[in-house]
């Protein structure tokens, strides 16, 4: 079992509000991804980095943990198949429903739909 590297981590608040500034987004279900390429400072870099935030009023603090591990969790298996290169942002917001509980299963298909229309998975063809 991989772990998820803190390089692989963004975790500045400067970063994340200038990739959500000037970076991408694609949207899904609850869901939004901003993505930025990385400023080159390391030529060879072969991974791509995240940061996962959440709306205002996003549940408690038991809520936007668990989402959170799911996130790192869903992103872990897919990250190998991700460009490198990317600086990424995936903010989630509370979903409609309020008893909605979102499964690892969910929450895997709402990245590999936002990478999907991001364009960043390996080996896809640009439009």
């Amino acid at each position: 079992m991989e772990n998820f590297p803190v390089e692989e981590r963004i975790k500045k608040r400067t970063e994340i509000r200038k990739i959500l500034r000037k970076g991408k987004s694609a949207y899904a279900y609850g869901a939004k991804l901003s993505v930025l390429e990385a400023e080159q400072k390391d030529s060879s870099q072969s991974f791509s980095r995240i940061a996962f935030t959440f709306g205002p009023k996003y549940g408690n603090a038991v809520q936007r943990n668990r989402a959170k591990r799911l996130g790192r969790e869903a992103y872990r298996h897919v990250r190998k198949s991700i460009k490198p290169g990317y600086d990424l942002v995936l903010m989630v917001f509370q979903p409609k429903d309020k008893k909605y509980d979102a499964r690892y299963q969910d929450r895997l298909r709402q990245l590999k739909n936002l990478f999907y229309k991001a364009n960043l998975f390996k080996g896809r063809r640009t439009q």
